[in-house]
């Protein structure tokens, strides 16, 4: 199609058709804009896991007592009491793919330089966020199977009335001397 011919210019309705499919892409780009920056708003805050599974195997809740995770929009921070250093990192969130997608990069601390895809959804207070720790793929569901570093968390919101460092009243303060062991996974070379 010339752009300079007369019989493009004389046909309004070519012209109209372009201009509404402009205005389309400019409208779902911006409602995109508008999801992701809602998304982002309502991740921002500070989270406790309130249940976890790794590679098919549950989380002891003695070891989910001494993890926070407070997010920032696009930047987060996770505490384990005991730990040496925090892990500090950003993330980017895709809240257009079916499941809600999330790219998760550490800058700081144990993960530094790892990226892992992950999945994420919301309901209410409840923020629910599946990893995979290889690094491999973006999960497709909520699950985890044994033989996997698929990480499945649920994390609740702490209420600003929770002083940091408080357990919230469904989460006794841990005990101490607990210990966990963390599956040994084989990594693969990327």
């Amino acid at each position: 199609m010339n752009l300079t011919s007369k019989s493009f210019v004389r046909d309004p309705a070519r012209i109209l058709s372009i201009f509404l499919g402009f205005a389309c892409a400019a409208a779902l780009s911006n409602a995109s804009v508008a999801a992701q920056n809602a998304d982002l708003k309502a991740i921002a805050g500070v989270w406790v896991p309130i249940k976890a599974e790794l590679g098919g195997q549950p989380m002891p809740p003695a070891v989910l007592k001494t993890i926070t995770l407070k997010c920032g929009e696009g930047t987060y921070e996770v505490t384990i009491e005991g730990a040496p250093q925090p892990d500090i990192g950003t993330f980017s969130i895709e809240p257009d793919a079916k499941p809600k997608g999330m790219k998760v990069l550490g800058v700081k601390g144990p993960n530094a330089g790892k990226t892992f895809p992950a999945i994420y959804e919301f309901d209410g207070d409840s923020l629910r966020i599946c990893y995979d720790l290889s690094g491999a793929k973006r999960p497709a569901e909520f699950k985890t199977t044994i033989g996997t570093q698929l990480y499945l968390v649920t994390y609740q919101r702490r209420p600003a009335s929770v002083a940091p460092g408080r357990p919230l009243p469904s989460r006794p303060a841990p005990q101490k001397n607990a210990t966990w062991l963390v599956p040994d996974f084989p990594v693969k070379p990327a």
